[in-house]
Protein backbone atom coordinates (compact mmCIF):
# COMPACT_ATOMS: atom_id res chain seq x y z
CA UNK A 1 0.00 0.00 0.00
CA UNK A 2 1.11 3.57 -0.64
CA UNK A 3 1.51 6.26 2.00
CA UNK A 4 -0.16 8.85 -0.25
CA UNK A 5 -3.53 10.26 0.82
CA UNK A 6 -4.15 11.91 -2.56
CA UNK A 7 -7.20 11.06 -4.63
CA UNK A 8 -6.04 10.62 -8.22
CA UNK A 9 -7.95 11.14 -11.45
CA UNK A 10 -6.82 10.54 -15.04
CA UNK A 11 -7.60 12.64 -18.09
CA UNK A 12 -6.52 10.57 -21.09
CA UNK A 13 -6.82 6.80 -20.85
CA UNK A 14 -5.32 5.67 -24.13
CA UNK A 15 -2.58 3.06 -24.24
CA UNK A 16 -0.24 4.87 -21.84
CA UNK A 17 -2.75 6.56 -19.54
CA UNK A 18 -4.82 3.44 -18.97
CA UNK A 19 -1.79 1.38 -18.06
CA UNK A 20 -0.47 4.07 -15.71
CA UNK A 21 -3.87 4.06 -13.99
CA UNK A 22 -3.76 0.27 -13.70
CA UNK A 23 -0.28 0.46 -12.20
CA UNK A 24 -1.32 2.95 -9.52
CA UNK A 25 -4.46 0.97 -8.76
CA UNK A 26 -2.43 -2.21 -8.25
CA UNK A 27 -0.07 -0.34 -5.92
CA UNK A 28 -2.83 0.81 -3.61
CA UNK A 29 -3.38 4.41 -4.68
CA UNK A 30 -6.90 5.80 -4.49
CA UNK A 31 -8.20 6.43 -8.01
CA UNK A 32 -11.39 8.45 -8.35
CA UNK A 33 -12.32 8.88 -11.99
CA UNK A 34 -11.20 8.79 -15.62
CA UNK A 35 -12.00 10.90 -18.67
CA UNK A 36 -11.18 10.59 -22.36
CA UNK A 37 -12.72 11.75 -25.63
CA UNK A 38 -13.15 8.04 -26.38
CA UNK A 39 -16.23 7.12 -24.34
CA UNK A 40 -15.65 3.41 -24.92
CA UNK A 41 -12.18 3.63 -23.38
CA UNK A 42 -13.61 5.52 -20.40
CA UNK A 43 -16.30 2.91 -19.81
CA UNK A 44 -13.83 0.04 -20.08
CA UNK A 45 -11.21 1.48 -17.72
CA UNK A 46 -13.78 2.81 -15.24
CA UNK A 47 -15.44 -0.60 -14.99
CA UNK A 48 -12.13 -2.42 -14.67
CA UNK A 49 -10.78 -0.13 -11.94
CA UNK A 50 -14.15 0.58 -10.32
CA UNK A 51 -13.88 4.35 -10.64
CA UNK A 52 -16.22 7.08 -11.87
CA UNK A 53 -16.58 7.40 -15.68
CA UNK A 54 -16.40 11.19 -15.99
CA UNK A 55 -18.29 12.94 -18.75
CA UNK A 56 -16.13 16.08 -18.63
CA UNK A 57 -12.58 16.91 -17.48
CA UNK A 58 -14.11 19.09 -14.76
CA UNK A 59 -15.71 16.02 -13.15
CA UNK A 60 -12.28 14.48 -12.73
CA UNK A 61 -10.90 17.60 -11.05
CA UNK A 62 -13.96 17.88 -8.83
CA UNK A 63 -13.38 14.38 -7.43
CA UNK A 64 -9.58 14.44 -7.24
CA UNK A 65 -6.71 16.20 -5.46
CA UNK A 66 -4.22 15.12 -8.16
CA UNK A 67 -5.09 15.05 -11.87
CA UNK A 68 -2.77 13.20 -14.24
CA UNK A 69 -3.14 14.22 -17.89
CA UNK A 70 -1.89 11.91 -20.65
CA UNK A 71 -3.00 13.43 -23.95
CA UNK A 72 -1.70 13.35 -27.50
CA UNK A 73 -0.45 16.85 -28.33
CA UNK A 74 -0.47 20.60 -27.62
CA UNK A 75 -3.93 21.12 -29.10
CA UNK A 76 -5.50 18.42 -26.95
CA UNK A 77 -3.77 19.74 -23.85
CA UNK A 78 -4.81 23.35 -24.41
CA UNK A 79 -8.43 22.27 -24.92
CA UNK A 80 -8.51 20.91 -21.35
CA UNK A 81 -7.56 24.30 -19.92
CA UNK A 82 -9.27 26.56 -22.45
CA UNK A 83 -11.73 28.29 -20.15
CA UNK A 84 -12.91 28.57 -16.57
CA UNK A 85 -16.29 26.94 -17.01
CA UNK A 86 -18.21 23.81 -16.04
CA UNK A 87 -16.20 21.51 -18.32
CA UNK A 88 -12.62 22.81 -18.06
CA UNK A 89 -10.02 21.55 -15.61
CA UNK A 90 -9.37 25.17 -14.61
CA UNK A 91 -12.73 25.52 -12.88
CA UNK A 92 -11.53 23.23 -10.09
CA UNK A 93 -7.84 24.06 -10.08
CA UNK A 94 -7.48 25.64 -6.64
CA UNK A 95 -5.47 23.51 -4.25
CA UNK A 96 -5.04 20.73 -6.79
CA UNK A 97 -1.91 19.29 -8.38
CA UNK A 98 -1.86 18.68 -12.14
CA UNK A 99 0.76 16.22 -13.39
CA UNK A 100 1.09 16.56 -17.16
CA UNK A 101 2.71 13.51 -18.76
CA UNK A 102 2.29 14.22 -22.46
CA UNK A 103 5.16 15.18 -24.76
CA UNK A 104 4.32 18.80 -25.47
CA UNK A 105 6.17 21.91 -26.54
CA UNK A 106 7.87 23.81 -23.68
CA UNK A 107 5.67 26.83 -24.45
CA UNK A 108 2.50 24.83 -23.90
CA UNK A 109 3.81 23.59 -20.55
CA UNK A 110 4.63 27.20 -19.62
CA UNK A 111 1.22 28.50 -20.67
CA UNK A 112 -0.75 25.74 -18.92
CA UNK A 113 1.36 26.09 -15.79
CA UNK A 114 0.66 29.83 -15.65
CA UNK A 115 -3.09 29.28 -16.05
CA UNK A 116 -3.13 26.73 -13.24
CA UNK A 117 -1.02 28.94 -10.96
CA UNK A 118 -3.38 31.88 -11.55
CA UNK A 119 -6.24 29.71 -10.30
CA UNK A 120 -4.39 28.60 -7.16
CA UNK A 121 -3.22 25.18 -8.31
CA UNK A 122 0.13 23.46 -8.77
CA UNK A 123 1.47 22.03 -12.03
CA UNK A 124 4.28 19.60 -12.79
CA UNK A 125 5.41 18.27 -16.14
CA UNK A 126 6.41 14.61 -15.87
CA UNK A 127 7.62 13.67 -19.33
CA UNK A 128 7.79 9.93 -19.90
CA UNK A 129 10.37 7.75 -21.60
CA UNK A 130 9.27 4.16 -21.92
CA UNK A 131 6.78 1.78 -23.46
CA UNK A 132 3.22 0.70 -22.75
CA UNK A 133 4.65 -2.31 -20.91
CA UNK A 134 6.79 -0.07 -18.71
CA UNK A 135 3.76 2.11 -17.94
CA UNK A 136 1.91 -0.99 -16.75
CA UNK A 137 4.86 -2.24 -14.70
CA UNK A 138 5.76 1.12 -13.15
CA UNK A 139 9.22 1.19 -14.71
CA UNK A 140 9.05 4.42 -16.73
CA UNK A 141 11.83 7.02 -16.83
CA UNK A 142 10.25 10.32 -15.78
CA UNK A 143 11.74 13.76 -16.45
CA UNK A 144 10.07 16.42 -14.31
CA UNK A 145 9.83 20.19 -14.56
CA UNK A 146 8.09 22.66 -12.29
CA UNK A 147 8.40 24.14 -8.82
CA UNK A 148 10.16 22.12 -6.11
CA UNK A 149 6.87 22.25 -4.19
CA UNK A 150 4.97 20.55 -7.00
CA UNK A 151 7.70 17.95 -7.47
CA UNK A 152 7.77 17.12 -3.74
CA UNK A 153 4.01 16.69 -3.63
CA UNK A 154 3.96 14.40 -6.67
CA UNK A 155 7.04 12.36 -5.74
CA UNK A 156 5.35 9.40 -4.03
CA UNK A 157 3.03 8.95 -7.03
CA UNK A 158 5.85 9.33 -9.55
CA UNK A 159 8.00 6.81 -7.67
CA UNK A 160 5.22 4.26 -8.21
CA UNK A 161 5.16 4.95 -11.94
CA UNK A 162 8.87 5.14 -12.67
CA UNK A 163 12.10 3.38 -11.87
CA UNK A 164 13.88 6.72 -12.31
CA UNK A 165 12.28 10.06 -11.44
CA UNK A 166 14.57 12.92 -12.49
CA UNK A 167 13.91 16.52 -11.50
CA UNK A 168 15.23 18.65 -14.39
CA UNK A 169 14.30 22.18 -13.34
CA UNK A 170 11.59 24.77 -13.82
CA UNK A 171 8.57 24.43 -16.08
CA UNK A 172 9.52 23.74 -19.70
CA UNK A 173 12.97 22.32 -18.98
CA UNK A 174 11.81 18.70 -18.84
CA UNK A 175 9.92 19.18 -22.11
CA UNK A 176 13.14 20.33 -23.78
CA UNK A 177 15.02 17.27 -22.52
CA UNK A 178 12.22 14.92 -23.60
CA UNK A 179 12.10 16.47 -27.07
CA UNK A 180 15.83 15.83 -27.49
CA UNK A 181 15.51 12.26 -26.17
CA UNK A 182 12.86 11.46 -28.75
CA UNK A 183 14.65 13.32 -31.55
CA UNK A 184 17.77 11.19 -31.05
CA UNK A 185 15.72 8.00 -30.61
CA UNK A 186 13.79 8.69 -33.82
CA UNK A 187 16.99 9.40 -35.75
CA UNK A 188 18.53 6.17 -34.42
CA UNK A 189 15.43 4.29 -35.53
CA UNK A 190 15.54 5.70 -39.06
CA UNK A 191 19.29 4.99 -39.32
CA UNK A 192 18.81 1.39 -38.17
CA UNK A 193 16.07 0.94 -40.76
CA UNK A 194 18.44 2.14 -43.47
CA UNK A 195 21.22 -0.16 -42.27
CA UNK A 196 18.96 -3.22 -42.27
CA UNK A 197 17.36 -2.21 -45.55
CA UNK A 198 20.76 -1.90 -47.22
CA UNK A 199 21.87 -5.17 -45.64
CA UNK A 200 18.85 -6.92 -47.13
CA UNK A 201 19.53 -5.36 -50.56
CA UNK A 202 23.10 -6.69 -50.39
CA UNK A 203 21.88 -10.18 -49.58
CA UNK A 204 23.30 -10.25 -46.05
CA UNK A 205 21.94 -12.41 -43.25
CA UNK A 206 20.05 -9.81 -41.23
CA UNK A 207 20.13 -11.79 -37.99
CA UNK A 208 23.91 -12.01 -38.27
CA UNK A 209 24.07 -8.33 -39.20
CA UNK A 210 22.09 -7.38 -36.10
CA UNK A 211 24.46 -9.46 -33.96
CA UNK A 212 27.43 -7.58 -35.42
CA UNK A 213 25.67 -4.24 -34.89
CA UNK A 214 25.08 -5.17 -31.23
CA UNK A 215 28.79 -5.73 -30.59
CA UNK A 216 30.11 -2.67 -32.42
CA UNK A 217 29.59 1.07 -32.72
CA UNK A 218 26.24 0.43 -34.43
CA UNK A 219 24.74 -0.78 -31.14
CA UNK A 220 21.81 1.13 -29.68
CA UNK A 221 18.75 0.68 -27.49
CA UNK A 222 16.66 0.93 -30.66
CA UNK A 223 18.50 -2.09 -32.07
CA UNK A 224 17.34 -4.05 -29.03
CA UNK A 225 13.73 -2.93 -29.19
CA UNK A 226 13.10 -2.53 -32.94
CA UNK A 227 15.66 -4.59 -34.87
CA UNK A 228 13.76 -7.87 -34.99
CA UNK A 229 10.47 -6.06 -35.54
CA UNK A 230 11.92 -4.32 -38.59
CA UNK A 231 13.14 -7.62 -40.00
CA UNK A 232 9.86 -9.45 -39.30
CA UNK A 233 7.61 -6.51 -40.25
CA UNK A 234 6.02 -6.70 -36.79
CA UNK A 235 4.90 -3.13 -36.21
CA UNK A 236 2.33 -3.44 -33.44
CA UNK A 237 2.25 -0.01 -31.86
CA UNK A 238 4.26 0.81 -28.76
CA UNK A 239 5.23 4.30 -29.93
CA UNK A 240 3.56 5.40 -33.13
CA UNK A 241 5.15 6.88 -36.22
CA UNK A 242 2.73 9.81 -35.86
CA UNK A 243 4.03 10.53 -32.36
CA UNK A 244 7.61 10.19 -33.60
CA UNK A 245 6.92 12.86 -36.21
CA UNK A 246 5.27 15.15 -33.67
CA UNK A 247 8.17 14.89 -31.23
CA UNK A 248 10.90 15.36 -33.84
CA UNK A 249 9.02 18.45 -35.04
CA UNK A 250 9.04 19.88 -31.49
CA UNK A 251 12.81 19.40 -31.29
CA UNK A 252 13.37 20.97 -34.70
CA UNK A 253 11.29 23.97 -33.70
CA UNK A 254 13.52 24.38 -30.63
CA UNK A 255 16.58 24.13 -32.92
CA UNK A 256 15.17 26.85 -35.16
CA UNK A 257 14.65 29.10 -32.14
CA UNK A 258 18.28 28.45 -31.13
CA UNK A 259 19.57 29.21 -34.63
CA UNK A 260 20.74 25.64 -35.34
CA UNK A 261 20.36 23.48 -38.42
CA UNK A 262 19.85 19.75 -37.69
CA UNK A 263 19.89 17.95 -41.06
CA UNK A 264 19.76 14.42 -39.63
CA UNK A 265 16.73 15.19 -37.48
CA UNK A 266 15.09 16.96 -40.43
CA UNK A 267 15.63 13.95 -42.70
CA UNK A 268 14.18 11.68 -40.02
CA UNK A 269 11.09 13.85 -39.71
CA UNK A 270 10.66 13.67 -43.49
CA UNK A 271 10.70 9.86 -43.32
CA UNK A 272 8.06 9.71 -40.62
CA UNK A 273 5.89 12.18 -42.50
CA UNK A 274 6.17 9.92 -45.55
CA UNK A 275 4.85 7.04 -43.42
CA UNK A 276 1.93 9.16 -42.27
CA UNK A 277 1.14 10.15 -45.87
CA UNK A 278 1.06 6.43 -46.76
CA UNK A 279 -1.57 5.83 -44.07
CA UNK A 280 0.89 4.08 -41.72
CA UNK A 281 1.14 6.73 -39.01
CA UNK A 282 -0.52 4.56 -36.36
CA UNK A 283 2.00 1.75 -36.80
CA UNK A 284 4.97 1.60 -34.45
CA UNK A 285 7.94 3.81 -35.27
CA UNK A 286 9.78 0.64 -36.37
CA UNK A 287 7.57 0.82 -39.49
CA UNK A 288 10.03 3.38 -40.90
CA UNK A 289 11.75 0.23 -42.21
CA UNK A 290 8.85 -0.11 -44.65
CA UNK A 291 10.46 2.78 -46.54
CA UNK A 292 13.98 1.33 -46.71
CA UNK A 293 13.64 -2.31 -47.82
CA UNK A 294 13.59 -2.73 -51.61
CA UNK A 295 10.81 -5.32 -51.53
CA UNK A 296 8.61 -3.12 -49.33
CA UNK A 297 8.98 0.50 -50.44
CA UNK A 298 5.73 1.58 -52.02
CA UNK A 299 4.21 -1.85 -51.39
CA UNK A 300 0.49 -2.01 -50.66
CA UNK A 301 0.99 -5.14 -48.57
CA UNK A 302 0.10 -4.32 -44.95
CA UNK A 303 2.77 -5.17 -42.39
CA UNK A 304 1.57 -6.85 -39.20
Amino acid sequence: MTESTDRIGFVGVGRMGANMARCLHDRGFELTSVYDLDATAVAHVATELRVHPARTPAEVADRSSVIITVVSDDTAMRSLFSAIDKTSLLGNARGRLFVNCATLSPKTHHDIGALISDQGGLCLEACMAGSITQARQGTLYLMCGGTPEAFARAKVILDALGTTVQYVGQTGEAAKVKALVNMVMNSNTAALAEGLGLGAALGLDLRLLREVFAQTGAASRVLETDGDDMQQRAHDCYFSAAHAAKDSAIALDLAKQAGLSLPVAQATLTQYRRLIALGKGELDKSAVAELTFLDRAGSSEAPH
